[in-house]
């Protein structure tokens, strides 16, 4: 248990004054961002303020990356309001318990393992997708409550703010680093509104955050089957968004750490979370790469941050909702931008011209899709599919065959490359059946026999010169090939030394 409750993971030197006001800024921001999206999901200002907080602190202590922030988020918010409105809270309650349980049994069977199969061009793209989104997002901020666009003194006093907070986050770093600047920007800002009298958005403009601690409750559903029926099909949608928005948060942040996080301990915690979220009143969520990076940014680099964040969020809502919701709205939304600004993957531009055409057409079809139907998961499954085909074809034209007769008039073909579903058409075309010689040797000594797709072309291919009563001789082939093969007793060279023992991928049934 040491291990989980260690605050201080990778053995580093913890700045206790960096994590505490990095845990302060972070939920400052947290605030506006849950109750946005719990309102988006139709529910309760408090189950997404529950929900950051119960989130917040059992993933900063139980999780696999120190630093990561968790919270309500929009993609959980998306995934729940149809539930929301068709059935109500509680049912929402349900799933985001089902949901937790389904992230727990996938952490217990080390799934986190998976992510290793989403190449660079899929981050790239969600990335930049979601930098585009958190900067869309804050649009809203710039319109009155009836949707029209602030006009007049009212737009002018609002953007001004928000260039006077991005400045500060921006120039601040340059001059001094005691003190996060994030931090200061939003206390400098909140400090002249409220000294100055100006009139303009703030938290409290959006929904009162008064409340108390998180209830515990169960949810109050039919434990039957056709509840189950209702919420599991959301439960298993927000158990794969929030396991692919974490772990591929995970990642970035790992990147920009140089450190390394566990991926299935992170979908652990990550179930705990949704687990005990459900049960307290709480409308689930995910890790949030905009708090993450913020908190990264501001240099925190331990689990204390993530604690302080959530503690703070709770003291917030039970004794300070009325400092809070005095603070401007301008203040978050220049930070949340400056996080646009600097989550977005620029280098990625610069790349255009040297990365494969391929590669890009995932990159920009991950970013739009990520954009347009604000669907993390489906844009991250799209993504490592179109990757994945890409790769199969691309393998599927590098088989290719060195033929040859010697001495003794028996026929070799050389095999080069995989032979696997995407590559045994052309396989098939490398053979002259009808026009080789009585005796013919096919040689995979520089090629691997991936699947049963390979299998089943080479019992064709044998089966076509057994027909023709032609010998045929089939080298360096792994012992499971061997015994694939329906006529493997005739046609495998079995004293051949150098015959490779790698497996074969085939379903098992």
């Amino acid at each position: 248990m040491k291990k989980y409750l260690n605050l201080f993971d990778f053995k580093q030197k913890v700045d206790y004054k960096t994590e505490v006001l990095s845990g302060l800024t972070v939920a400052m921001a947290l605030v506006p961002e849950a109750v946005a999206f719990a309102l988006v999901a139709g529910l309760s200002p408090l189950t997404g303020l529950y929900a950051a907080f119960v989130m917040g602190l059992i993933t900063s202590v139980f999780g696999g990356r120190p630093g990561m922030i968790s919270g309500a988020t929009g993609a959980v918010a998306i995934v729940v309001v149809t539930l929301a409105i068709s059935h109500g809270p509680e049912y929402v309650f349900a799933t985001v318990v089902v949901a937790g349980v389904i992230q727990l049994v996938a952490g217990f069977l080390k799934l986190g393992k998976l992510m290793r199969l989403v190449p660079h061009p899929v981050i790239f793209g969600f990335v930049n997708g979601l930098a585009i989104i958190i900067f869309i997002s804050q649009l809203d901020q710039f319109k009155n409550s009836d949707g029209s666009w602030l006009s007049g003194s009212s737009m002018n006093v609002f953007l001004g703010l928000v260039l006077l907070t991005m400045l500060i986050i921006w120039g601040l770093p340059k001059i001094t680093k005691l003190f996060p600047a994030s931090l200061i920007a939003i206390l400098s800002v909140f400090g002249i509104v409220y000294f100055f009298g100006i009139d303009t958005k703030t938290v409290g403009d959006m929904a009162s955050i008064q409340g108390g601690f998180p209830p515990f409750h169960i949810p109050s559903v039919p434990f039957n089957l056709e509840t189950l029926t209702i919420v599991f099909p959301y439960a298993l949608i927000v158990a794969g968004v929030g396991l692919i928005e974490s772990l591929l948060t995970l990642n970035i942040i790992d990147e920009i750490t140089e450190t390394r996080g566990s991926g299935n301990k992170e979908a652990v915690a990550q179930g705990m979370a949704n687990v005990l979220s459900g049960l307290f009143s709480g409308m689930g969520g995910c890790a949030m790469i905009g708090q993450s990076l913020i908190n990264i940014s501001n240099g925190a680099r331990a689990r204390m941050s993530g604690v302080v964040a959530a503690v703070v969020l709770l003291v917030f809502v039970m004794f300070g909702a009325g400092l809070i919701e005095q603070v401007p709205m301008a203040a978050l939304t220049g930070l949340m931008i400056m996080v646009a600004i600097g989550t977005f993957e620029w280098s990625s531009l610069r790349t255009f011209n040297k990365m494969p055409k391929s590669d890009i057409f995932v990159m920009i079809t991950v970013t739009l899709v990520t954009v347009l139907l604000h669907n993390l998961a489906l844009a991250v499954v799209l993504g490592v599919v179109i990757a994945a085909l890409v790769f199969a074809w691309d393998n599927a034209k590098r088989i290719r065959a060195r033929k040859s007769i010697d001495d003794k008039g028996i026929k070799h073909y050389e095999i080069y490359g995989p032979l696997f579903f995407g590559s045994i058409s052309a396989f098939n075309e490398k053979f002259d059946v009808l026009n080789d010689p009585q005796e013919v040797i096919i040689d995979f000594k520089e090629s691997r026999v991936v699947d049963m797709s390979a299998i089943e072309a080479l019992n064709k291919i044998t089966e076509r010169y057994l027909k023709m009563g032609k010998k045929l001789h089939l080298r360096h082939l792994s012992q499971d090939c061997q015994l694939l093969l329906k006529n493997a007793d005739k046609i495998i060279d079995v004293n051949v030394l150098e015959d490779p023992n790698y497996k074969v991928l085939i379903d098992e049934i």
